[in-house]
C-alpha cells in the first residue's frame, strides 16, 4: 500500500513539474498611443478562456498560458480594443513591448475624425491649449457647472454668477464669452447677435460631453470666429462608439437628484450605428430658492456604407427651467439677512418670497435649445477628402422678471421687500393688486369701470417674461487635400442664418384679473386676458408658434446672415510643423420693429448692412528633440461689431460711425515632455483695439448720452502647465499671471436726447486693470491610486489679483482710484473613486466629490466698483455697499454608474 501511494504521488509530483516547467509567459505594457503614458487597469485576456490579468500601475502585465498559439485580447475603457496573435514555445517568456491603443470614439483621438472640429494636437499645433477628457470631466465635475472644470487650466477664471443652475459664465486671458469662441463639434454656438454663451442652454451638455479642449489666444480653427480670448471646443458623443451602455444615479447637497441611462449599438455589419442618452436632474439649489428641474437628451445615428463615405446625424438639447438670483445684493445685506458681519448670509437671495404659501421668484429661466447636425465626411482618396456638417437650432424660451408700480414706487422698491427676513412681499404684492388693503402701499386700488383690476406698466406689479427665441441654420464644408507627405492645404466655406425674436409677454399679474399693453403703436390698448398669459416652462416642441403668443413691452426681430471662407497650407516633417491661415467673412445685420414702428412706416424694417472682416494667423512649432519642442503664432483679426452696436437708442437706427474691431497677438511656447513629465510655458500679448461702448453723464442738470470709440485693452501673460506620473502618483499643477490693463484715454461727444451736442468729456482709462476676471491663478492636484480601481485625489485653487467688474463711465474723474482689487483667496476640492468589473456584465463606477472641502467663504465677482472712505464699513478690506456674489460654500456629490 505504502509502496503504490509513493508511486502515485511521485508521478503527480512530476506531471505537476512537467506542467510548471513547460508553463509559458506573455508579458507587455500598455500605453496610450497618442501621449504614451501607461494604462493602469488595463484587461488582458485569452480569447476564448478566462485567463486573463490586468496591468499594474505603471501599464505592465505578466500572463501565464500554455504553450502555443492564442489570440490576446488587450482592452481598456475608451480605447480601441487590440487583439494581438502569438505563438508561445514550451517555458518561454515572450516579451509584446509597448503595446499601443488608440482612443475610441468616447476619447478624442478618434471624435476628430468625424466632422470639422479643429483640435490643436501636441507637440504639433503652434497654439497653446488644454485637453480634458470626459473621464476627467466627470470626475472633477461634482457640484461645478461644465465652464468651472476649465478653472483647472492657465488663464481660465469661471465662476457660476449668481449661483443659478446653468448660470455659469467663464472667461479667458481677460477676455468674456462675447470674445471666446465656443464650439460644439466644430460649430459655433456663441449668439449670432449678442456673442454671449448661456450655459443654462447647455446645463446637460457634461452627459454627452467626450472631451473639451481650450485653446488660448486666436487658436487653430480656421473659422473667423471671435476667439479673442481663446477658444472651447466641445465634443460629443458619436453614434459608432463601442457597443454597450450605462445607467446612473448621483446625489447631492440641497436636495440634488440625477439619473441617467444611455445605450450604444456599436457598429453594425450593415454599417449603421446608433446612440441615445437621456437624463434628468432636479435639486433645490445651494443659494435660496434657486430650485431647477431639466432633462438631458442625446440621439446619434450613424452610417457607414463603405470605408469612404460616412454619414453621422446628431441632436441634443436640454428642456429646464431654473429659479435664479439674478441681481447682486450689496454685501451689507448678505450681513443683515441671516448672517453676521464677520460670517455673511452667502445664501441670501433678494429675487424671491413667497406667495399663497409657496416659493415665487421674480428671476425664472425656462428654455430650450435643441441643436441637431449632419455630418458627411467623403474620403475622395488616399489624398483628398470633404468633412462637411449641416446643422439647425431652435432655441425657444425666455427669463422672467417683475414689473409696474404701486402708487408711483417701482416694483423692486425697498417697500415691496420685508425689512426682517429681505424676502418680497409677494402675499401683500397680491392683496394690492386684487383691491385690499396694505398699511404701507399707500392709497388703496380702484377697479376699472367693469369691476376688474387690470395691471400695466405703470399699476400695479407683475411678472413678465422676456422672450428670446431664434432658428438658426448653418453648414460648414472644408476640402483636404495631402499633397505630399510634407504640405497639405484645406478651403473651405462657412455659411448661416439667423433670426431672433425678441418680446415679452404677461406670466403673472399676481392677484389683477388681466394686463393691459400700451407700447404697441400698432395697437396701443391691447388687453391680455389670462388664457393669452404665458408659462415659465420649457417646452420639447421647438417649433411651437410663437408670433401668435400676445406680446408687450416690445417686439422686434434680429436678423443675421453670415457668409465666410476659409484656407490654411499646412508643411509639416518630423520636427518641424508649420501652418498658415486666412479667413474671410460678410456679416449682414437687419432689424425690424414691430412696436415701436407703425405697420405701413417703411421704418419698421431696417435696411441690411452689411460689415466685411478677416483674420490671417500663421505659426509654427519645432520639436528639437523627443523631449522639448518650441512654438510661436501670430495673428490679425478684423472683427465686425456686435448686433447692438450696429443699431443704436434700441431702434432701427444705423450706427453712421461702424468701425471694426482689432486684435492683435503673438505667442510664443515651450514644451518638455518624458516618461514622467509634460510641462508646458507659454507667453501671449494680445491687443484688441477700436472697441465701440456707450457713454452717459450729467451736465447742467439733464442725462447725456455719447458712444466711445477707440477703447484699446492689451492682455499680456505668462502661463505654466505641468503634468507627472511617478508611481502610484499623478501630479497636476498650473500658474498663469496676466497684466490686463486699458491703454489710453477716450474723448467722448456728448449729446441730449434730441441728438444735439452739448459737450466733450474724457474717459480716463490708461492704465485701468481690465474688471471681473483673476489675473493670477494657480492649481495644484494630486492623485493616489493605492490598489487597483481606487484612486484619491485633492485639488487646491488659488486666485489672486481678481478686479471687480468696472462701469467705463465711472472714469470721468482724473483722480479716480482705478479697479477695486478683491481678496486673494484659496479653496480644496477632494474626491475619492473606486471602479470594479462586474463578471459578464461590465464595470460598477462609484464617486464621492466634495467641494470646498475647508467651507471657505470668497468674493467670486463683484458687480459694483466702490471703495471705501472715512465712513464706510467694510468687510475684509471691501466696502459693504458693494454688490457681489460668493463662491459656494462646502458641496457635495455623490454617483454610481454601472457601464454594460
Amino acid at each position: 500500500m505504502k509502496t503504490a501511494l509513493k508511486t502515485l504521488l511521485l508521478a503527480l509530483f512530476f506531471v505537476s513539474a512537467n506542467t510548471v516547467f513547460a508553463q509559458s509567459k506573455i508579458k507587455g505594457t500598455v500605453i496610450d498611443g497618442e501621449t504614451n503614458e501607461p494604462l493602469p487597469g488595463a484587461n488582458i485576456v485569452v480569447k476564448g478562456t478566462d485567463n486573463g490579468t490586468t496591468t499594474d500601475f505603471n501599464g505592465k502585465f505578466v500572463l501565464e498560458v500554455t504553450p502555443g498559439t492564442h489570440e490576446i485580447l488587450i482592452s481598456y475603457m475608451g480605447y480601441e480594443d487590440v487583439t494581438k496573435q502569438v505563438n508561445v514555445a514550451a517555458g518561454q517568456t515572450l516579451d509584446l513591448g509597448n503595446i499601443k491603443l488608440k482612443a475610441s470614439a468616447e476619447s478624442l483621438a478618434a471624435i476628430t475624425i468625424v466632422g470639422v472640429a479643429d483640435i490643436a494636437k501636441e507637440r504639433m499645433t503652434p497654439v497653446a491649449q488644454s485637453t480634458i477628457k470626459a473621464a476627467e470631466i466627470q470626475e472633477n465635475l461634482g457640484t461645478k457647472e461644465l465652464p468651472e472644470v476649465l478653472n483647472y487650466t492657465p488663464s481660465v477664471y469661471a465662476t457660476k454668477r449668481g449661483g443659478g443652475w446653468g448660470d455659469a459664465r467663464i472667461d479667458i486671458r481677460g477676455f468674456d464669452q462675447r470674445n471666446t469662441a465656443v464650439l460644439i463639434n466644430g460649430m459655433p454656438v456663441n449668439d449670432m447677435e449678442n456673442g454671449w454663451v448661456y450655459w443654462s442652454n447647455w446645463a446637460g451638455l457634461a452627459d454627452v460631453v467626450s472631451a473639451m479642449q481650450v485653446q488660448r489666444g486666436l487658436g487653430a480653427s480656421k473659422l473667423a470666429i471671435s476667439s479673442v480670448g481663446g477658444t472651447i471646443n466641445i465634443l460629443t458623443s458619436t453614434a459608432d462608439k463601442k457597443k454597450g451602455g450605462s445607467v446612473a444615479f448621483s446625489i447631492g447637497n440641497d436636495g440634488y437628484t440625477k439619473y441617467l441611462a444611455s445605450y450604444s449599438t456599436g457598429l453594425l455589419d450593415n454599417g449603421m450605428s446608433a446612440s441615445f442618452l437621456l437624463s434628468h436632474t432636479k435639486g433645490e439649489g445651494y443659494v435660496d430658492a434657486t430650485q431647477f428641474s431639466g432633462y438631458t437628451w442625446f440621439i446619434g445615428l450613424g452610417y457607414r456604407p463603405n470605408d469612404k463615405l460616412n454619414f453621422m446625424f446628431t441632436a441634443t438639447g436640454a428642456p429646464q427651467w431654473h429659479h435664479q438670483r439674478d441681481w447682486a445684493p450689496s454685501i451689507k445685506d448678505y450681513q443683515t439677512y441671516g448672517g453676521s458681519f464677520d460670517e455673511p448670509n452667502i445664501k441670501y437671495n433678494s429675487d424671491w418670497g413667497y406667495l399663497n404659501g409657496e416659493v415665487f421668484s421674480w428671476r425664472r429661466n425656462f428654455y430650450h435649445k435643441p441643436i441637431a447636425s449632419l455630418n458627411v465626411d467623403y474620403n475622395i482618396n488616399d489624398n483628398m477628402k470633404i468633412n462637411s456638417v449641416f446643422y439647425g437650432s431652435w432655441g425657444r424660451g425666455g427669463g422672467t422678471g417683475g414689473i409696474g408700480k404701486i402708487n408711483g414706487k417701482k416694483y423692486y422698491y425697498g417697500t415691496f421687500r420685508n425689512h426682517e427676513t429681505g424676502l418680497v412681499r409677494f402675499d401683500d404684492i397680491y392683496t394690492w393688486n386684487s383691491g385690499g388693503h396694505v398699511d404701507d402701499f399707500g392709497d388703496d386700488r380702484q377697479p376699472d369701470s367693469d369691476g376688474l383690476y387690470t395691471n400695466t406698466r405703470n399699476d400695479g406689479i407683475s411678472r413678465r417674461a422676456s422672450m428670446n427665441s431664434h432658428d438658426w441654420y448653418g453648414t460648414i464644408i472644408n476640402f483636404h487635400d495631402d499633397v505630399n507627405e510634407n504640405i497639405s492645404f484645406d478651403f473651405g466655406v462657412d455659411g448661416r442664418t439667423y433670426k431672433g425674436y425678441h418680446y415679452r409677454v404677461v406670466n403673472n399679474v399676481i392677484g389683477a384679473d388681466r394686463y393691459m399693453d400700451t407700447r404697441d403703436v400698432n395697437n396701443p390698448n391691447n388687453i391680455i386676458e389670462p388664457g393669452e398669459f404665458v408659462e415659465a416652462n420649457p417646452n420639447w416642441n421647438p417649433f411651437i408658434d410663437i408670433l401668435g403668443q400676445e406680446k408687450i413691452e416690445y417686439f422686434n426681430v434680429g436678423k443675421v446672415r453670415w457668409l465666410g471662407a476659409f484656407g490654411q497650407v499646412e508643411y509639416k516633417t518630423e520636427k518641424l510643423s508649420t501652418f498658415l491661415q486666412g479667413s474671410f467673412s460678410q456679416q449682414g445685420f437687419q432689424r425690424i420693429d414691430y412696436f415701436k414702428y407703425k405697420n405701413d412706416d417703411p421704418n419698421q424694417t431696417s435696411p441690411w448692412v452689411n460689415l466685411n472682416g478677416f483674420n490671417i494667423k500663421g505659426g509654427g512649432n519645432y520639436n528639437i528633440d523627443e523631449h522639448h519642442n518650441v512654438f510661436i503664432n501670430a495673428g490679425l483679426y478684423s472683427k465686425q461689431p456686435l448686433f447692438r452696436a450696429v443699431f443704436i437708442n434700441y431702434s432701427n437706427d444705423v450706427n453712421p460711425d461702424l468701425k471694426n474691431e482689432t486684435v492683435k497677438a503673438i505667442e510664443a511656447g515651450y514644451g518638455y515632455k518624458d516618461e514622467h513629465w509634460n510641462v508646458n510655458l507659454n507667453l501671449y500679448n494680445t491687443s484688441w483695439a477700436d472697441r465701440y461702448a456707450t457713454a452717459s453723464t450729467k451736465y447742467q442738470g439733464q442725462r447725456l448720452y455719447g458712444k466711445m470709440y477707440g477703447v484699446t485693452e492689451v492682455h499680456k501673460g505668462v502661463e505654466v502647465e505641468a503634468r507627472a506620473r511617478y508611481g502610484k502618483f499623478r501630479f497636476n499643477g498650473m500658474l498663469s499671471y496676466g497684466d490686463w490693463k486699458y491703454t489710453k484715454d477716450i474723448d467722448v461727444k456728448f449729446y441730449d436726447e434730441n441728438n444735439e451736442y452739448k459737450t466733450t468729456k474724457t474717459i480716463y482709462l490708461k492704465d485701468v486693470k481690465v474688471g471681473n476676471s483673476a489675473q493670477l491663478t494657480s492649481r495644484l492636484g494630486i492623485r493616489y491610486m493605492p490598489i487597483k480601481g481606487l484612486a484619491f485625489d485633492v485639488n487646491q485653487f488659488y486666485v489672486d489679483n481678481l478686479y471687480a467688474k468696472i462701469d467705463l463711465n465711472a472714469f470721468q474723474d482724473p483722480d479716480h482710484k482705478g479697479s477695486l482689487k478683491l481678496p486673494a483667496y484659496s479653496v480644496v476640492d477632494a474626491g475619492v473613486s473606486y471602479k470594479f468589473d462586474i463578471k459578464k456584465i461590465g464595470q460598477l463606477s462609484l464617486r464621492l466629490n466634495v467641494n470646498n472641502v475647508f467651507d471657505k467663504i470668497y468674493i467670486s465677482e463683484s458687480d459694483t466698483n466702490i471703495f471705501p472712505d472715512e465712513t464706510s464699513q467694510t468687510w475684509r478690506g471691501i466696502d459693504t455697499r458693494n454688490r457681489v456674489f460668493w463662491g459656494f460654500g462646502r458641496t457635495w456629490r455623490a454617483s454610481i454608474k454601472l457601464r454594460f
